[in-house]
């Protein structure tokens, strides 16, 4: 029997296992936004560019700001629909884009909605929204994230050149609903 905790021995590092891009993500090379994003180099870019899963039945996708690898929820993957997943993927893209230049992807003096970063990969993601044909309220749908407060998303949408006469209209998105409100409130 233990006498105490410090009788236990726990490695405090873990090896992340990472993936290839292209082994989860086809075609990105090809895809007008990606290309506008890394020009010649898009296709070393991409073959280059490792991703990580997690597991919990939350979040959606990050970029590491530690070595500009995805992080992409697994459940979201599974569950959310595939136009949903393709603009995560081009917002995350943009900040992969932000990283390789040297700029810090978080900044926690500001507000999520008001850190450049976003801001440039959320006006980067919804211009290619409006070229797939989403309707407004569907742009304003996908903009609705559970750690966004709705000021803070009316405030964003109205940066995206969104709703313009003050009105919200929604429409349903294809992210997973059951765990919204979680997180930021």
């Amino acid at each position: 029997m233990l006498a105490s905790y410090r009788e236990t021995r726990i490695q405090r590092t873990a090896p992340i296992r990472l993936y290839r891009f292209e082994q989860f993500f086809q075609g990105f090379e090809n895809a007008p936004p990606i290309r506008q994003l890394f020009g010649r180099n898009t296709r070393k870019i991409l073959r280059a560019l490792k991703v990580e899963f997690f597991s919990p039945p939350f979040g959606y996708m990050g970029t590491s700001d530690v070595d500009g690898h995805l992080i992409v929820s697994s459940h979201h993957l599974r569950t959310s629909d595939l136009r949903t997943l393709y603009l995560d993927v081009v917002h995350e893209l943009c900040h992969v884009k932000q990283f390789r230049a040297g700029r810090a992807l978080f900044d926690r003096k500001k507000k999520y909605v008001d850190t450049p970063t976003e801001i440039e990969a959320y006006a980067f993601t919804v211009r290619e929204g409006k070229r797939l044909g989403m309707t407004e309220a569907e742009l304003l749908s996908y903009l609705e994230v559970e750690w966004v407060d709705a000021n803070d998303h009316r405030r964003l949408a109205r940066r995206m050149g969104l709703l313009k006469n003050g009105r919200r209209r929604t429409a349903r998105t294809g992210r997973p609903q059951p765990h919204r409100g979680r997180r930021g409130k």
